[in-house]
């Protein structure tokens, strides 16, 4: 049966993660300025995101530009970019389906509908941090098998920026919010064990009881 204590922490959990998906995804913040040595001294330091690369000045000026086209990108950043963009697509239905179906809200009225409507929402919230997991760990993989590559010069090389960290917070929200969404929302179904009811006969009694009659 759907336990309502289950379903409101697995969705407060996946909208958490939601939120914080939505950060990950606008800050800029997923490369930043690798400084190797003290051969490096820099002024700037600069920010790459999925949209758009930030330079921050010693003076704490930091000033952003959009990239001018998505075809001249990466072609690891224009995956990260769609798989992002779908995780968090899902996560708007799904939030809309668990909505609906969290057995405190009584919107559809139907309990074997709500909790299957919350099943659906615990699962698209659970592929949904997978398909948001994959681009955060990519890009870090990336950064830091070229941060170890010596044929990568040092002004090239990025270290790991805090939207990784938090992108990899969010999506673990997600995984856990929507797994604790889904195992709370069982749909009252037939019981696992058989039972017999004392006021049903088997149908070897069904003919009624026999009588031992005695011949003299």
């Amino acid at each position: 049966m759907a336990t309502t204590g289950m379903q409101l922490l697995g969705l407060i959990l996946s909208i958490v993660g939601w939120v914080g998906g939505f950060l990950v995804c606008a800050l800029p913040m997923w490369r930043v300025t690798a400084f190797i040595g003290n051969n490096i001294v820099t002024a700037q330091i600069t920010w790459e995101g999925l949209w758009m690369n930030c330079i921050v000045q010693m003076t704490g000026e930091i000033q952003c530009k959009v990239y001018d086209s998505l075809l001249a990108l990466p072609s690891d950043m224009q995956a990260a970019r769609g798989l992002t963009v779908l995780s968090e697509l899902l996560c708007t239905l799904a939030l809309t389906l668990g909505v609906l179906g969290i057995k405190c809200t009584k919107c559809v009225g139907h309990p074997s509908l709500e909790a299957r409507l919350s099943r659906v929402s615990g699962a698209l919230f659970v592929i949904a941090g997978f398909l948001f997991l994959v681009p955060v760990s990519w890009t870090a993989h990336s950064i830091i098998r070229d941060f170890y590559n010596p044929h990568v010069a040092a002004p090239h090389k990025r270290e790991l920026g805090p939207a990784l960290y938090l992108g990899w917070v969010a999506a673990a929200l997600l995984l856990i919010g929507g797994s604790v969404l889904y195992a709370g929302s069982s749909p009252p179904g037939i019981p696992s064990s058989p039972t017999f009811s004392s006021g049903e006969s088997s149908p070897r009694r069904a003919g009624g009881t026999t009588q031992v009659k005695g011949y003299v």
